[in-house]
Protein backbone atom coordinates (compact mmCIF):
# COMPACT_ATOMS: atom_id res chain seq x y z
CA UNK A 1 0.00 0.00 0.00
CA UNK A 2 1.18 3.29 -1.02
CA UNK A 3 0.79 5.90 2.02
CA UNK A 4 -0.29 9.54 1.65
CA UNK A 5 0.79 10.49 5.25
CA UNK A 6 2.95 9.05 7.98
CA UNK A 7 -0.06 9.69 10.57
CA UNK A 8 -3.62 10.67 10.04
CA UNK A 9 -5.27 12.65 13.28
CA UNK A 10 -8.85 12.91 13.34
CA UNK A 11 -9.98 15.70 15.31
CA UNK A 12 -8.84 19.50 16.36
CA UNK A 13 -9.57 19.54 19.41
CA UNK A 14 -6.80 19.84 22.09
CA UNK A 15 -5.37 16.45 22.11
CA UNK A 16 -5.85 16.06 18.34
CA UNK A 17 -4.15 19.69 17.62
CA UNK A 18 -1.03 18.60 19.94
CA UNK A 19 -0.68 14.82 18.54
CA UNK A 20 -0.68 16.52 15.00
CA UNK A 21 1.60 19.45 15.82
CA UNK A 22 4.07 17.56 17.64
CA UNK A 23 4.58 15.45 14.64
CA UNK A 24 4.50 17.65 12.23
CA UNK A 25 7.13 19.45 13.52
CA UNK A 26 9.28 16.19 13.61
CA UNK A 27 8.94 16.50 10.17
CA UNK A 28 6.21 13.49 9.46
CA UNK A 29 3.44 14.47 6.63
CA UNK A 30 0.64 14.47 9.03
CA UNK A 31 -3.39 14.92 7.71
CA UNK A 32 -5.09 16.91 10.03
CA UNK A 33 -9.01 16.43 9.81
CA UNK A 34 -11.72 18.42 11.92
CA UNK A 35 -15.47 18.89 10.93
CA UNK A 36 -16.75 21.19 12.69
CA UNK A 37 -14.52 24.05 14.49
CA UNK A 38 -11.03 24.12 14.28
CA UNK A 39 -10.07 24.32 18.44
CA UNK A 40 -12.67 21.72 19.57
CA UNK A 41 -14.44 22.23 22.66
CA UNK A 42 -12.03 23.83 24.68
CA UNK A 43 -12.19 27.16 22.60
CA UNK A 44 -15.37 27.20 21.29
CA UNK A 45 -17.91 26.07 24.24
CA UNK A 46 -15.44 25.21 27.06
CA UNK A 47 -12.41 26.43 28.89
CA UNK A 48 -11.92 29.73 27.37
CA UNK A 49 -15.92 31.31 26.97
CA UNK A 50 -16.39 29.65 30.63
CA UNK A 51 -13.12 31.38 32.35
CA UNK A 52 -14.35 34.71 30.69
CA UNK A 53 -17.67 34.33 31.94
CA UNK A 54 -16.60 34.24 35.24
CA UNK A 55 -14.11 36.88 35.13
CA UNK A 56 -17.05 39.38 34.05
CA UNK A 57 -18.82 37.40 37.44
CA UNK A 58 -15.90 37.76 39.42
CA UNK A 59 -16.13 41.86 38.61
CA UNK A 60 -19.55 42.10 39.59
CA UNK A 61 -19.26 40.23 42.40
CA UNK A 62 -16.09 42.43 43.78
CA UNK A 63 -18.06 45.96 42.97
CA UNK A 64 -21.12 44.85 44.87
CA UNK A 65 -18.86 44.81 47.99
CA UNK A 66 -19.74 48.31 47.95
CA UNK A 67 -17.38 49.67 50.83
CA UNK A 68 -14.15 47.42 51.72
CA UNK A 69 -10.72 48.48 52.72
CA UNK A 70 -11.50 51.53 53.13
CA UNK A 71 -12.25 52.32 48.88
CA UNK A 72 -15.93 52.93 48.43
CA UNK A 73 -16.54 51.23 44.52
CA UNK A 74 -20.59 51.82 42.74
CA UNK A 75 -22.82 49.11 42.44
CA UNK A 76 -22.08 47.04 39.32
CA UNK A 77 -24.24 47.35 36.20
CA UNK A 78 -24.23 44.17 34.29
CA UNK A 79 -24.66 45.04 30.13
CA UNK A 80 -24.98 40.92 29.29
CA UNK A 81 -24.33 42.49 25.47
CA UNK A 82 -20.66 43.50 26.89
CA UNK A 83 -20.33 40.16 28.57
CA UNK A 84 -21.34 38.01 25.70
CA UNK A 85 -18.95 40.16 23.52
CA UNK A 86 -16.11 39.47 26.42
CA UNK A 87 -16.63 35.84 25.69
CA UNK A 88 -16.54 36.40 21.59
CA UNK A 89 -13.23 38.82 22.27
CA UNK A 90 -11.79 36.22 24.11
CA UNK A 91 -12.51 32.74 21.89
CA UNK A 92 -10.86 35.53 18.75
CA UNK A 93 -8.16 36.10 21.14
CA UNK A 94 -7.23 32.81 21.41
CA UNK A 95 -8.42 31.08 18.25
CA UNK A 96 -5.12 31.85 15.82
CA UNK A 97 -3.50 29.49 17.82
CA UNK A 98 -5.74 26.70 16.73
CA UNK A 99 -6.20 27.88 12.99
CA UNK A 100 -6.35 26.00 10.12
CA UNK A 101 -3.17 28.38 8.69
CA UNK A 102 -0.93 27.61 12.25
CA UNK A 103 -1.30 23.89 11.43
CA UNK A 104 -0.73 24.18 8.06
CA UNK A 105 2.41 26.11 8.51
CA UNK A 106 3.96 23.21 11.13
CA UNK A 107 3.60 21.09 8.08
CA UNK A 108 -0.02 19.72 8.66
CA UNK A 109 -2.51 19.09 5.53
CA UNK A 110 -5.69 19.95 7.02
CA UNK A 111 -9.06 18.79 6.09
CA UNK A 112 -12.08 20.97 7.02
CA UNK A 113 -14.54 18.67 6.39
CA UNK A 114 -16.16 15.13 7.83
CA UNK A 115 -13.70 12.03 8.15
CA UNK A 116 -14.76 8.21 7.97
CA UNK A 117 -12.25 5.15 9.03
CA UNK A 118 -12.61 2.66 6.31
CA UNK A 119 -10.10 0.60 7.14
CA UNK A 120 -7.23 -0.05 9.83
CA UNK A 121 -4.30 2.62 7.19
CA UNK A 122 -7.11 4.25 5.41
CA UNK A 123 -9.66 7.50 6.04
CA UNK A 124 -12.18 8.77 3.55
CA UNK A 125 -12.51 12.78 4.22
CA UNK A 126 -13.90 15.41 1.42
CA UNK A 127 -13.70 12.81 -1.90
CA UNK A 128 -10.38 11.68 -1.07
CA UNK A 129 -8.88 8.46 0.78
CA UNK A 130 -5.90 8.40 3.09
CA UNK A 131 -3.74 6.12 3.93
CA UNK A 132 -1.01 6.54 7.04
CA UNK A 133 0.38 3.58 8.81
CA UNK A 134 -0.89 5.35 12.19
CA UNK A 135 -4.35 6.46 12.98
CA UNK A 136 -5.06 9.03 15.78
CA UNK A 137 -8.61 9.54 17.08
CA UNK A 138 -9.89 12.09 18.84
CA UNK A 139 -12.85 13.46 18.09
CA UNK A 140 -14.06 14.45 21.71
CA UNK A 141 -16.64 14.16 23.71
CA UNK A 142 -20.51 15.88 23.93
CA UNK A 143 -23.12 17.08 26.70
CA UNK A 144 -25.02 13.90 28.10
CA UNK A 145 -28.15 14.63 27.95
CA UNK A 146 -30.29 12.19 30.34
CA UNK A 147 -33.86 10.68 29.71
CA UNK A 148 -35.78 13.31 31.32
CA UNK A 149 -39.34 12.69 30.60
CA UNK A 150 -40.35 15.99 29.04
CA UNK A 151 -37.11 17.06 28.69
CA UNK A 152 -37.37 16.62 24.19
CA UNK A 153 -40.24 19.01 24.26
CA UNK A 154 -37.99 21.72 26.35
CA UNK A 155 -35.76 24.56 25.18
CA UNK A 156 -32.82 23.44 26.72
CA UNK A 157 -28.98 24.81 27.37
CA UNK A 158 -25.90 22.74 27.46
CA UNK A 159 -21.67 23.98 27.27
CA UNK A 160 -22.69 23.88 23.61
CA UNK A 161 -25.05 26.32 23.15
CA UNK A 162 -25.13 28.30 26.73
CA UNK A 163 -22.44 30.85 25.57
CA UNK A 164 -24.46 32.17 22.58
CA UNK A 165 -27.13 33.52 24.69
CA UNK A 166 -27.71 36.95 23.65
CA UNK A 167 -30.33 37.86 26.87
CA UNK A 168 -29.46 37.14 30.48
CA UNK A 169 -31.34 34.21 32.14
CA UNK A 170 -34.06 35.86 34.49
CA UNK A 171 -34.21 32.25 36.66
CA UNK A 172 -31.43 29.75 35.52
CA UNK A 173 -32.25 26.40 36.51
CA UNK A 174 -29.03 23.61 36.35
CA UNK A 175 -29.79 19.81 36.51
CA UNK A 176 -25.97 18.99 38.01
CA UNK A 177 -24.00 19.83 40.57
CA UNK A 178 -20.57 19.00 38.86
CA UNK A 179 -17.67 21.02 37.60
CA UNK A 180 -19.59 22.98 34.99
CA UNK A 181 -22.86 23.22 36.95
CA UNK A 182 -21.02 24.79 39.89
CA UNK A 183 -18.68 26.64 38.07
CA UNK A 184 -21.78 28.35 35.84
CA UNK A 185 -24.04 29.14 38.93
CA UNK A 186 -22.24 30.88 40.64
CA UNK A 187 -20.89 32.74 37.51
CA UNK A 188 -24.74 33.80 36.21
CA UNK A 189 -25.53 34.24 40.08
CA UNK A 190 -23.22 37.12 40.31
CA UNK A 191 -24.18 38.42 37.28
CA UNK A 192 -27.61 39.30 38.71
CA UNK A 193 -29.56 35.52 37.43
CA UNK A 194 -31.76 33.82 40.11
CA UNK A 195 -30.03 30.48 40.33
CA UNK A 196 -31.15 26.71 41.32
CA UNK A 197 -28.99 24.22 41.58
CA UNK A 198 -30.79 20.37 41.52
CA UNK A 199 -28.28 17.83 42.36
CA UNK A 200 -29.13 13.94 43.55
CA UNK A 201 -25.82 14.11 45.21
CA UNK A 202 -22.69 15.50 47.20
CA UNK A 203 -21.93 18.67 44.58
CA UNK A 204 -18.45 18.57 43.01
CA UNK A 205 -18.37 14.52 44.03
CA UNK A 206 -15.14 13.96 43.27
CA UNK A 207 -13.22 16.90 45.25
CA UNK A 208 -12.24 16.48 48.98
CA UNK A 209 -15.72 17.37 50.58
CA UNK A 210 -14.65 19.66 53.21
CA UNK A 211 -13.51 21.89 50.41
CA UNK A 212 -16.38 21.91 48.47
CA UNK A 213 -18.21 22.53 51.76
CA UNK A 214 -16.21 25.84 51.56
CA UNK A 215 -17.25 26.77 48.27
CA UNK A 216 -21.15 25.61 49.03
CA UNK A 217 -21.20 27.80 51.81
CA UNK A 218 -19.90 30.73 49.94
CA UNK A 219 -22.37 29.98 47.06
CA UNK A 220 -25.42 29.89 49.57
CA UNK A 221 -24.39 33.45 50.78
CA UNK A 222 -24.54 34.54 47.37
CA UNK A 223 -28.30 33.23 47.22
CA UNK A 224 -27.50 30.22 45.06
CA UNK A 225 -30.48 27.73 45.67
CA UNK A 226 -28.87 24.28 45.94
CA UNK A 227 -32.24 21.24 45.90
CA UNK A 228 -31.09 17.43 46.60
CA UNK A 229 -32.85 15.46 44.68
CA UNK A 230 -33.26 13.96 41.16
CA UNK A 231 -35.06 15.36 38.59
CA UNK A 232 -37.89 13.48 37.27
CA UNK A 233 -39.84 15.50 34.92
CA UNK A 234 -39.92 18.26 32.59
CA UNK A 235 -42.72 20.88 31.33
CA UNK A 236 -42.62 23.79 29.26
CA UNK A 237 -45.11 26.69 30.41
CA UNK A 238 -44.76 29.47 27.65
CA UNK A 239 -41.97 31.08 28.61
CA UNK A 240 -41.06 29.33 31.82
CA UNK A 241 -39.86 25.67 32.15
CA UNK A 242 -41.19 24.12 35.32
CA UNK A 243 -38.53 21.34 36.82
CA UNK A 244 -40.12 18.68 39.04
CA UNK A 245 -37.85 16.76 41.51
CA UNK A 246 -38.00 13.15 43.16
CA UNK A 247 -38.47 14.86 46.52
CA UNK A 248 -41.75 16.47 45.45
CA UNK A 249 -40.65 20.46 44.30
CA UNK A 250 -41.16 22.36 41.80
CA UNK A 251 -38.85 24.85 40.17
CA UNK A 252 -39.98 27.14 37.30
CA UNK A 253 -37.39 28.87 35.59
CA UNK A 254 -37.14 31.28 32.77
CA UNK A 255 -34.10 28.59 31.30
CA UNK A 256 -32.85 25.37 31.78
CA UNK A 257 -28.78 24.26 31.92
CA UNK A 258 -28.34 20.39 31.70
CA UNK A 259 -25.00 19.84 33.26
CA UNK A 260 -24.59 16.26 34.21
CA UNK A 261 -21.97 14.86 32.35
CA UNK A 262 -20.16 14.39 29.51
CA UNK A 263 -20.53 11.46 26.47
CA UNK A 264 -17.60 10.11 24.32
CA UNK A 265 -17.90 10.67 21.01
CA UNK A 266 -17.66 6.89 19.09
CA UNK A 267 -20.22 7.24 16.44
CA UNK A 268 -20.45 8.22 13.29
CA UNK A 269 -17.18 8.21 11.47
CA UNK A 270 -16.56 4.32 10.78
CA UNK A 271 -14.78 2.89 14.10
CA UNK A 272 -18.03 0.73 14.73
CA UNK A 273 -17.40 -1.01 11.26
CA UNK A 274 -13.92 -1.15 11.52
CA UNK A 275 -14.57 -3.16 14.68
CA UNK A 276 -12.81 -0.84 17.30
CA UNK A 277 -13.72 -1.73 21.17
CA UNK A 278 -15.92 0.45 23.41
CA UNK A 279 -16.18 0.38 27.03
CA UNK A 280 -18.52 2.46 29.19
CA UNK A 281 -18.37 5.62 28.02
CA UNK A 282 -15.84 5.50 25.15
CA UNK A 283 -12.90 3.45 22.91
CA UNK A 284 -11.25 1.20 25.46
CA UNK A 285 -7.23 2.03 25.30
CA UNK A 286 -4.47 0.41 27.33
CA UNK A 287 -2.08 2.89 28.66
CA UNK A 288 -0.53 3.60 25.83
CA UNK A 289 -3.79 4.88 24.38
CA UNK A 290 -3.87 2.11 21.61
CA UNK A 291 -7.27 0.71 20.51
CA UNK A 292 -8.12 -2.95 19.70
CA UNK A 293 -7.11 -2.03 16.27
CA UNK A 294 -3.43 -2.24 15.66
CA UNK A 295 -1.98 0.83 14.27
CA UNK A 296 -4.92 2.90 15.93
CA UNK A 297 -4.91 5.29 19.26
CA UNK A 298 -7.61 6.93 21.00
CA UNK A 299 -7.08 10.15 23.42
CA UNK A 300 -8.61 12.71 24.90
CA UNK A 301 -12.00 12.50 25.73
CA UNK A 302 -13.15 10.10 22.99
CA UNK A 303 -11.93 7.57 25.33
CA UNK A 304 -12.68 5.80 28.78
CA UNK A 305 -10.70 7.90 31.20
CA UNK A 306 -10.48 11.79 33.21
CA UNK A 307 -11.98 14.41 30.62
CA UNK A 308 -9.94 17.30 31.05
CA UNK A 309 -7.78 19.59 28.73
CA UNK A 310 -4.40 19.47 29.74
CA UNK A 311 -5.26 15.11 29.95
CA UNK A 312 -6.18 15.47 26.00
CA UNK A 313 -2.99 17.47 25.34
CA UNK A 314 -0.78 15.32 27.72
CA UNK A 315 -2.17 12.15 25.70
CA UNK A 316 -1.45 14.14 22.55
CA UNK A 317 2.41 14.34 23.36
CA UNK A 318 2.52 10.91 24.46
CA UNK A 319 1.34 9.70 20.83
CA UNK A 320 3.23 11.99 18.69
CA UNK A 321 6.77 10.71 20.52
CA UNK A 322 5.66 7.44 20.50
CA UNK A 323 4.83 7.90 16.96
CA UNK A 324 7.98 9.61 15.82
CA UNK A 325 10.36 7.80 18.12
CA UNK A 326 8.71 4.14 17.50
CA UNK A 327 9.25 3.86 21.65
CA UNK A 328 6.01 3.05 23.83
CA UNK A 329 4.89 6.11 25.73
CA UNK A 330 2.14 4.67 28.77
CA UNK A 331 0.25 7.79 30.75
CA UNK A 332 0.61 8.39 34.40
CA UNK A 333 -1.83 9.82 36.39
CA UNK A 334 -0.38 9.60 39.67
CA UNK A 335 0.02 13.24 39.90
CA UNK A 336 -2.91 14.81 37.61
CA UNK A 337 -4.03 17.78 38.57
CA UNK A 338 -7.63 19.62 38.33
CA UNK A 339 -9.06 22.76 39.43
CA UNK A 340 -13.12 24.11 39.68
CA UNK A 341 -13.06 28.02 39.21
CA UNK A 342 -15.44 29.18 41.67
CA UNK A 343 -14.50 31.21 43.96
CA UNK A 344 -13.05 30.13 46.14
CA UNK A 345 -11.45 27.57 43.64
CA UNK A 346 -11.27 23.99 44.52
CA UNK A 347 -7.62 22.26 43.27
CA UNK A 348 -7.10 18.96 43.63
CA UNK A 349 -3.91 16.77 42.55
CA UNK A 350 -3.62 13.06 43.47
CA UNK A 351 -5.70 10.96 46.21
CA UNK A 352 -8.05 13.00 48.51
CA UNK A 353 -8.07 12.25 51.73
CA UNK A 354 -10.76 9.74 51.53
CA UNK A 355 -9.33 7.83 47.98
CA UNK A 356 -6.10 7.51 50.18
CA UNK A 357 -7.79 6.09 53.30
CA UNK A 358 -9.58 3.32 51.50
CA UNK A 359 -5.93 2.53 49.55
CA UNK A 360 -4.03 2.51 52.57
CA UNK A 361 -6.03 2.80 55.74
CA UNK A 362 -4.71 3.88 58.94
CA UNK A 363 -1.19 4.63 57.27
CA UNK A 364 -2.54 7.58 56.08
CA UNK A 365 -2.16 10.99 57.66
CA UNK A 366 -3.08 14.41 57.17
CA UNK A 367 -1.37 18.12 57.59
CA UNK A 368 -3.92 21.12 56.91
CA UNK A 369 -3.02 24.67 56.88
CA UNK A 370 -5.40 27.41 57.07
CA UNK A 371 -5.34 30.36 54.98
CA UNK A 372 -6.34 32.39 57.56
CA UNK A 373 -2.89 31.60 58.97
CA UNK A 374 -1.38 33.03 55.84
CA UNK A 375 -0.11 36.28 56.02
CA UNK A 376 -0.21 37.38 51.97
CA UNK A 377 -4.35 35.61 52.30
CA UNK A 378 -4.72 37.95 55.49
CA UNK A 379 -3.41 41.03 53.88
CA UNK A 380 -5.38 40.74 51.02
CA UNK A 381 -8.39 39.77 52.96
CA UNK A 382 -8.91 36.70 51.30
CA UNK A 383 -8.91 34.09 54.18
CA UNK A 384 -11.35 31.52 53.06
CA UNK A 385 -9.78 28.06 52.53
CA UNK A 386 -7.34 26.09 53.69
CA UNK A 387 -4.80 23.22 52.34
CA UNK A 388 -4.96 19.38 53.05
CA UNK A 389 -1.57 17.43 52.32
CA UNK A 390 -2.53 13.75 51.99
CA UNK A 391 0.71 11.30 53.20
CA UNK A 392 1.63 7.86 53.77
CA UNK A 393 4.75 8.53 55.75
CA UNK A 394 6.40 11.68 54.01
CA UNK A 395 5.24 10.33 50.63
CA UNK A 396 3.26 13.11 49.12
CA UNK A 397 -0.23 11.12 47.98
CA UNK A 398 -2.21 13.72 47.25
CA UNK A 399 -3.00 17.40 47.67
CA UNK A 400 -6.66 19.51 47.79
CA UNK A 401 -6.95 23.18 48.39
CA UNK A 402 -9.72 25.56 48.03
CA UNK A 403 -9.15 29.01 48.90
CA UNK A 404 -8.19 32.05 46.03
CA UNK A 405 -6.67 31.37 43.09
CA UNK A 406 -5.66 27.72 44.40
CA UNK A 407 -5.12 26.15 41.60
CA UNK A 408 -2.06 28.15 40.96
CA UNK A 409 -0.35 26.43 43.84
CA UNK A 410 -0.59 22.94 42.60
CA UNK A 411 2.31 23.34 40.15
CA UNK A 412 5.26 22.00 43.36
CA UNK A 413 3.06 19.05 44.18
CA UNK A 414 3.24 17.33 40.18
CA UNK A 415 7.10 16.95 41.17
CA UNK A 416 6.79 15.74 44.88
CA UNK A 417 3.83 13.24 44.17
CA UNK A 418 5.71 11.75 41.07
CA UNK A 419 8.83 11.83 42.80
CA UNK A 420 10.84 14.34 41.38
CA UNK A 421 11.43 16.43 44.16
CA UNK A 422 9.96 16.03 48.22
CA UNK A 423 8.44 17.41 50.81
CA UNK A 424 11.62 18.00 52.71
CA UNK A 425 12.52 20.04 49.50
CA UNK A 426 9.81 21.94 49.14
CA UNK A 427 9.64 22.82 53.25
CA UNK A 428 13.15 23.99 52.79
CA UNK A 429 12.57 26.18 49.69
CA UNK A 430 13.23 30.36 49.57
CA UNK A 431 9.85 30.96 48.65
CA UNK A 432 8.79 35.13 47.84
CA UNK A 433 7.42 37.15 50.68
CA UNK A 434 3.94 37.54 50.80
CA UNK A 435 2.67 34.90 48.96
CA UNK A 436 0.03 32.61 48.89
CA UNK A 437 2.85 29.74 47.86
CA UNK A 438 3.89 30.27 51.12
CA UNK A 439 1.00 28.13 52.20
CA UNK A 440 2.69 25.23 50.22
CA UNK A 441 5.91 25.28 51.81
CA UNK A 442 4.19 25.49 55.28
CA UNK A 443 2.58 22.19 54.61
CA UNK A 444 5.42 20.38 53.87
CA UNK A 445 7.05 21.70 57.06
CA UNK A 446 4.29 20.55 58.92
CA UNK A 447 4.71 16.76 57.51
CA UNK A 448 8.53 16.97 58.58
CA UNK A 449 8.03 18.84 61.91
CA UNK A 450 7.79 15.63 64.04
CA UNK A 451 10.90 14.06 62.37
CA UNK A 452 13.46 17.25 62.10
CA UNK A 453 12.09 17.87 66.02
CA UNK A 454 11.81 14.19 67.29
CA UNK A 455 13.80 12.89 70.08
CA UNK A 456 16.92 11.66 67.72
CA UNK A 457 17.22 15.43 66.11
CA UNK A 458 17.25 17.17 69.84
CA UNK A 459 19.78 14.26 71.01
CA UNK A 460 22.03 15.33 68.69
CA UNK A 461 21.40 18.84 69.26
CA UNK A 462 22.10 18.19 72.97
CA UNK A 463 25.14 16.63 72.23
CA UNK A 464 26.94 18.92 70.22
CA UNK A 465 25.75 21.75 72.59
CA UNK A 466 27.48 19.62 75.60
CA UNK A 467 30.57 19.44 73.28
CA UNK A 468 30.82 22.92 72.50
CA UNK A 469 30.57 23.98 75.76
CA UNK A 470 33.01 21.62 77.13
CA UNK A 471 35.49 22.63 74.55
CA UNK A 472 34.93 26.45 74.44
Amino acid sequence: MKFTHDVIVIGGGAAGLTAAGGCALFGLEVALIEGHKMGGECLNNGCVPSKALLTAAKRAAEAREEKRFGVTLAAPQVDWSGVHQHIRDAIAGIEHHDSKETFEEMGCEVFLDHARITGRQTVEVGGRTLRAPRIVIATGSEPLVPPIPGLDGVPYLTNENLFDLTEQPGHLVIIGGGVIGMEMAQAFRRLGSEVTVIEPDRPMGRDDPESVDVVIDVMKSEEVRFITGKAEKVEADGDKVHVYTDGGECVTGTHLLIAVGRKARVSGFGAEEIGIATGRNGFATDARRRTSVKGIYAIGDCREGPRLTHVSGYEGSNVALEIVTGLPTKVDFTALPWVTYTEPEVAQIGLTEAEARDKHGDAVTVVKEEFSENERAVAEGYTKGHMKMVLKGKKVLGVSIVGKNAGELLLPFTQTISGKSSTFALGSAIISYPTRSEISKAAAFSAWEPTVFGSLPKKYAGLVAKIRRTFA
